[in-house]
């Protein structure tokens, strides 16, 4: 059940926002080896958002999943940032990734938990 969502300050066309969401999407199953199906990808373009004093192209990801592999947390961030540098064109330096590793008991759905 991985969970991703990017935010920017970058105004993305609303015509290309889904196909960004589902790239997103595969991304997170892809990098995480989970079924896609379960991943939920948000993306909020647009933001208003300062990083280091400017608003220059930036962005805040947050992954969480349940078995996050906390070890390989450099690895995911070397990934993720590549995948914004080649989409969207922001630095590595300009993107700041919040992991969760999510416990089973505490993460609902289909109207139970995990």
């Amino acid at each position: 059940m991985p969970f991703v969502k990017l935010e920017t300050n970058i105004a993305i066309r609303e015509t290309a926002q889904a196909e960004l969401a589902s790239k997103l999407s595969g991304l997170a199953a892809n990098i995480l080896g989970k079924p896609e199906s379960y991943v939920m990808a948000v993306l909020e373009p647009g933001k208003m958002l300062v990083l280091g004093g400017t608003d220059e192209p930036a962005a805040f990801v947050t992954l969480d999943s349940i078995g996050l592999p906390e070890e390989r947390t450099a690895e995911l961030a070397g990934k993720i940032c590549g995948f914004l540098e080649t989409e969207l064109d922001i630095s590595k330096k300009r993107t700041y990734i919040a992991f969760g590793n999510l416990k089973r008991h505490l993460f609902g759905w289909n109207g139970g938990t995990f």
